[in-house]
């Protein structure tokens, strides 16, 4: 998702966002609060939603452990994609300099 603004993302400890969700869960707006503390109100709606997500009240997106381990797939594929294409290189590397042509693997399409 595109961010609008030109200033860097600004990371909150989870003690302040939880006592900001407090905030609002005993009525207070997200607006009030972004007029009296730094987060827009929106990252303050945003956090409230994620809470509820994660406490099982909402089913509209990611919880914060699937989004964590999203991160974690997302990342071991990246890691792979670049295994895959070293041991690519090398295999033809190898196949040149000895000569031969390595048995072509079953173990699927090779892309």
């Amino acid at each position: 998702m595109a961010r609008r603004t030109s200033k860097p993302a600004r990371i909150y400890p989870p003690e302040f966002r939880q006592q900001l969700i407090a905030l609002v869960r005993s009525g207070r707006t997200p607006e009030e609060l972004a007029r009296e503390f730094e987060p827009s109100a929106q990252t303050i709606r945003n956090w409230v939603q994620q809470a509820d997500r994660d406490a099982g009240h909402r089913t509209d997106g990611l919880t914060s452990a699937e989004r964590e381990e999203l991160g974690q797939l997302r990342r071991e594929v990246r890691r792979l994609k670049v295994e895959r294409e070293i041991l690519a290189k090398a295999t033809a590397w190898f196949a040149r300099e000895t000569g031969t042509i390595p048995p072509a693997s079953s173990g699927g399409s090779g892309s």
